[in-house]
């Protein structure tokens, strides 16, 4: 079985999985910034219609698509910008590009089982013509969303100060769409056009689990997307089960053993700083306070062994999660 990872077809196949698996996440991860995190299920949709115009034309499906979904994506751009709710947009393009896909594929006289492939990847069947356009646009995706990170955070984070910041926000809402579409496609033979959005997606969701900063989100979505993407393709070489539908199980599985660590982070934070801004500190000061007797079970002070905050003129204690303040005869919790 070991050689089976020597042969031609799976050499390309395991390159094509790992530069999805570096360019899906990472713009993703502006997606998911932007709460666009199904724009790559509507840019999949209407991707179909660019395969079936490819099948028609008889030109490379891949490209054909490109066109199309980058098409699309200025079209969702350009709806959005006139009011059209982003949802709206992208529901007429989920079921506009599905129907135009199978309507085109019955005129190019295929049949729709033709799309399958297309819908849900065949990375083993990638050839060297389909490798070259995949790294090749794979590649201009990642030098793009890293090398210009912090505008399209700025963009994807605060519009209003992006603007103020003198940034043109239009231009790089389109630069993130057209990015998405070209990853769509970049990603329609490794995980399929229904499937893709998962992958642009759920690397993203695991890697905020443990991370806190947006360029430790951006890079490590990318690491966990990488080792989805080849791993759920060696996994199915071996069982013999669909690639697309490994990979995607696989990054989910990933989620799921992140989400309890990310809990109990996040439970840590809370328990050393139970107050998280200078807001809510003055909120806090502002509500009525729970008084606690002071024969509660401890009696706080310097070395008492929690940790000591101080909180205007007094010192709190976090205990079990709330700030113990003594305050008299009795302690203020809160």
């Amino acid at each position: 079985m070991i050689d089976l990872l020597t042969l031609d077809f799976m050499l390309r196949a395991l390159l094509a999985a790992f530069v999805t698996g570096l360019a899906a996440p990472a713009v993703g991860t502006y997606l998911v910034q932007r709460r666009q995190a199904l724009m790559g299920d509507g840019i999949g949709h209407v991707a179909v219609t660019g395969v079936a115009v490819g099948l028609l034309t008889h030109t490379s499906p891949v490209l054909a698509a490109v066109v199309v979904a980058v098409l699309a994506a200025l079209l969702i751009e350009a709806m959005r910008d006139r009011g059209t709710s982003g949802d709206v947009a992208l529901a007429l393009l989920f079921y506009g590009g599905i129907a135009g896909g199978v309507l085109i594929t019955g005129l190019a006289g295929q049949s729709a089982a033709t799309l399958n492939r297309f819908l849900f990847g065949s990375i083993t069947t990638v050839d060297s013509g389909d490798l070259g356009v995949v790294v090749g646009l794979a590649v201009v995706v990642i030098v793009v969303a890293l090398g210009l990170s912090a505008r399209l955070f700025a963009v994807a984070q605060d519009p209003d100060f992006a603007r103020v910041a003198g940034l043109r926000v239009g231009a790089w809402n389109v630069l993130v769409s057209v990015l998405a579409a070209v990853t769509v496609t970049v990603a329609m033979r490794t995980v399929g056009l229904l499937l893709v959005s998962a992958l642009m997606v759920v690397p993203v969701a695991t890697a905020q689990q443990v991370t806190r900063t947006f360029r430790a989100t951006l890079l490590g979505s990318m690491a966990l997307g990488t080792v989805a993407s080849v791993a759920g393709l060696v996994f199915s070489a071996y069982v013999d089960a669909a690639p697309g539908a490994s990979i995607v199980v696989l990054a989910l599985a990933g989620f799921c053993l992140a989400w309890p660590v990310g809990a109990a982070l996040r439970r840590r934070q809370r328990m050393l700083s139970p107050f998280g801004s200078e807001e809510e500190m003055v909120l806090a000061v502002e509500e009525p306070h729970t008084v606690v007797p002071e024969d509660h079970g401890h009696e706080h002070g310097p070395d008492c062994g929690h940790r000591a905050v101080q909180h205007g003129d007094h010192v709190d204690y976090v205990h079990d999660g709330h700030r113990h303040a003594p305050h008299g005869g009795h302690y203020d919790e809160h």
